[in-house]
């Protein structure tokens, strides 16, 4: 199990803001489903490119960098280099991808001017992560981890800004080659590398799991970074195999994940399955339903089964990774920062006090079968299934967003 600190942890009142936004733009993602087709699901489509930035930027990442805020200095064992310009990201970020998606859909004037701020609210973040991890003297697996998802981040976010230039014809490039690296870098390379990382720190603590090896995540993170860089070169250099080979090795290195959580599952003290390890594993059941029909794509080429990978991966096992991870974090960093002075004075909630569990709940059961509808509807090609789909995953982001600003506002206890 990793040891962490919270001698170093900011101010709640810097990181709630990312919840509460990424939990909104939650809503707008889902929100934004309705009226499409099947064949919109491309990766050049404007209706597809608008749902997956509002998700990957405003959700995903937006929740991402408020967590990191949060849990890498605690996990490093040091303070922030500078911890007030956390207050610049999530204005930047909201902004840039409002304006990003605004352009896709009506004026690709605009995606520049989205993309720079983007670009400047993420290399914001990286720096500051970078100047921060100047601090440490000695390395763990789990440090290296944030330090090379944090590098992809920054040539992902290169990549993204050309194509941004190019898709408003200010640059003329190739953007499937472009679009190739950038999604890889950025979902690969940072979201999936940093969920590694963090994640087992977090299962093991809130699961009290010991005796579990963290050879697998090396193996794991170094199949994945190679995973990386090979497509990268492939875009570049059109080589099916070496394409075919990042492919298989980004694969094998998710498996080799599955199998250090079921190892930290099964090592786990706490055998209560309680709403954050029903997510959890919901999210790995997606993750690997997504890896099945990845197989299946690279031996068949149908594009039904691509189209279903990728959506399971990202709405599916991110969605839930980091939905499930909340009903943690949150209820933690509030009973913390509120409630932790108060220990032995006055009578203080439990944390599992401070989750509504009839809205979690909901959430977690709308969304999967959200999830499975539009899973449905790509394999079958029935546009009534993803309207059917995005109804339900309404409703589970409505519930989501309940739940959030529920935690973040719980008092309980703070009158004698």
């Amino acid at each position: 199990m990793f040891q962490i600190s919270q001698d170093f942890a900011p101010p709640f009142k810097l990181i709630a803001p990312f919840f509460i936004i990424g939990s909104i733009f939650y809503l707008l993602s889902v929100l934004s489903l309705f009226g499409f087709h099947v064949d919109n699901f491309h990766h050049l489509d404007v209706k597809m490119l608008s749902f997956i930035h509002l998700f990957l930027l405003g959700f995903v990442m937006m929740i991402i960098f408020g967590a990191m805020a949060q849990l890498v200095p605690v996990v490093l064992e040091v303070g922030h280099f500078a911890v007030e310009l956390f207050y610049a990201i999530w204005p930047l970020l909201g902004i840039g991808t409002l304006m990003m998606v605004f352009g896709f859909l009506y004026l690709p004037t605009l995606l520049p001017y989205g993309g720079s701020v983007v670009l400047i609210a993420m290399m914001i973040f990286v720096f500051e992560i970078f100047l921060t991890m100047r601090k440490v003297q000695k390395f763990n697996v789990v440090m290296s981890s944030i330090f090379i998802s944090n590098t992809f981040l920054f040539f992902g976010i290169i990549f993204g800004l050309a194509m941004a230039l190019s898709y408003a014809g200010t640059l003329d490039l190739d953007l499937d080659a472009l679009l190739r690296s950038h999604v890889y870098l950025v979902i690969g390379g940072y979201v999936t590398i940093t969920l590694m990382g963090l994640s087992t720190v977090l299962l093991p603590m809130f699961g009290l799991s010991h005796g579990f090896t963290k050879k697998l995540l090396n193996i794991s993170i170094s199949l994945m970074s190679s995973a990386v860089v090979l497509v990268v070169i492939s875009s570049f250099y059109d080589m099916l195999f070496i394409k075919y080979t990042a492919y298989v090795l980004a694969i094998f290195s998710l498996l080799v994940y599955f199998y250090l959580v079921y190892q930290i599952y099964t090592t786990r003290a706490r055998k209560e399955n309680d709403i954050y390890v029903k997510s959890m594993m919901l999210a790995y059941s997606f993750m690997l339903m997504s890896l099945v029909f990845g197989l299946l794509y690279l031996i068949t080429s149908q594009e039904s089964f691509l189209l279903v990978f990728g959506w399971l991966l990202v709405f599916g096992f991110f969605g839930f990774a980091i939905t499930g991870h909340i009903y943690k974090i949150v209820p933690f960093l509030v009973w913390f920062e509120r409630f932790s002075p108060l220990v032995g004075k006055k009578k203080v909630p439990m944390l599992a006090d401070m989750l509504p569990k009839q809205s979690s709940h909901a959430q977690m059961t709308f969304t999967a079968i959200g999830v499975v509808l539009i899973t449905l509807a790509l394999l079958f090609n029935n546009d009534l299934l993803i309207n059917a789909g995005a109804s339900f995953l309404v409703f589970g982001a409505i519930a989501f967003i309940r739940t959030v600003i529920y935690m973040i506002n719980y008092k309980k206890g703070t009158i004698a």
